[in-house]
């Protein structure tokens, strides 16, 4: 009778390692190539148009004599003139009043807006996590507002805001809340009121999309152990939820930030003409086409570029933003 003898092969801890260290590396040098298309169509989307308009706030450049730009160093930034009388002329962007009134409406505009819509879309997240029939349903309609196009909306709610025929003032007529029409959009008072508005019934869905896929991510758990042990549905939000959610909420919020930084379509739509309202993106484009001050608008939006890249490095430093779901 013929009898079979199986082998045990043993294989070595460090074989084993040095395997696994050889396909992490070619998983990214795979991973590396993939990234390659990507990273030079970025460089000669983003990247060269960025370079060239840092070029231009250097010079004296305008819609009619790019190519012929003379280099001005700082002019554009600060610059002044010393009189005869002893008395020193300021000028250049960080001198004009124009431009730290739009910082001001840029900086309060993105703080108002991305601290409303990070509440309102933490609250329809919770809802749309929440088991009810017609979830998938509801979760389809709270994503109408975020896919109009934003010019679009800004020119129906423009409409809607209407001193004359707008259906804001009528129905806030019929309820009594106030007792004249208001021209929202044209007054200085309630200019910013106005675009906030749009902006968070526009945007509010897709912080509420962005938390929601964060609050997917709990286990189902956690919430059961919870209702056992008779905690409060409260406290189970700020000791369990929130903590658990809170990277997927941080990077929402950064992402939200970034583009209410250089909010420019509603704006310019909604309210073109007042200073109220007039964001940097605003006024940069006002001094690179209307005003054929090429070199000027080009300081504008390099300093944009510098506030937004800076707000974002000390939002991540400050927040301990990871973009791998964890915290630091």
């Amino acid at each position: 009778m013929a009898s079979t003898q199986s082998t045990i092969r043993i294989v070595p801890a460090g074989h084993t390692k040095r395997a696994k260290s050889d396909l992490m590396r070619q998983r990214l040098r795979a991973a590396g190539w993939f990234l390659v298309p990507m990273l030079i169509a970025l460089a000669i989307v983003a990247g060269w148009p960025l370079l060239r308009t840092i070029y231009f706030s250097f010079t004296n450049a305008s819609l009619t004599n790019l190519y012929g730009a003379e280099w001005v160093g700082f002019k554009n930034y600060l610059n002044w003139t010393v009189l005869k009388s002893g008395r020193v002329i300021w000028s250049g962007l960080l001198s004009d009043p124009a431009w730290w009134n739009a910082v001001w409406n840029t900086v309060r505009f993105s703080i108002i807006s991305v601290t409303l819509e990070t509440i309102l879309g933490t609250v329809v997240a919770l809802v749309l996590n929440a088991e009810f029939k017609g979830r998938g349903l509801v979760r389809a309609a709270i994503l109408i507002p975020w896919a109009i196009p934003t010019i679009v909306s800004a020119r129906m709610w423009g409409w809607m805001l209407n001193d004359q025929f707008g259906i804001i003032n009528d129905v806030l007529l019929t309820f009594g809340l106030i007792d004249h029409k208001i021209a929202w959009t044209a007054s200085s008072d309630t200019a910013m009121i106005a675009v906030l508005i749009v902006d968070v019934w526009k945007t509010t869905p897709f912080m509420a999309l962005l938390i929601l896929a964060g609050l997917q991510m709990i286990p189902r758990d956690i919430y059961e152990a919870a209702a056992l042990d008779g905690v409060h549905p409260v406290k189970t939000f700020w000791k369990v939820t929130l903590p658990l959610v809170r990277p997927a909420l941080m990077v929402a919020v950064i992402f939200r930030l970034l583009d209410a930084m250089r909010i420019f379509d509603l704006i310019y739509v909604l309210t073109p003409n007042s200073s109220q309202t007039k964001t940097i993106s605003v006024l940069a484009r006002e001094n690179l086409i209307d005003f054929d001050k090429f070199a000027y608008g080009s300081a504008q939006s390099t300093m944009l570029f510098l506030i937004i890249a800076l707000m974002t490095i000390l939002y991540i430093w400050l927040g301990k933003v990871r973009f791998d779901g964890g915290d630091r």
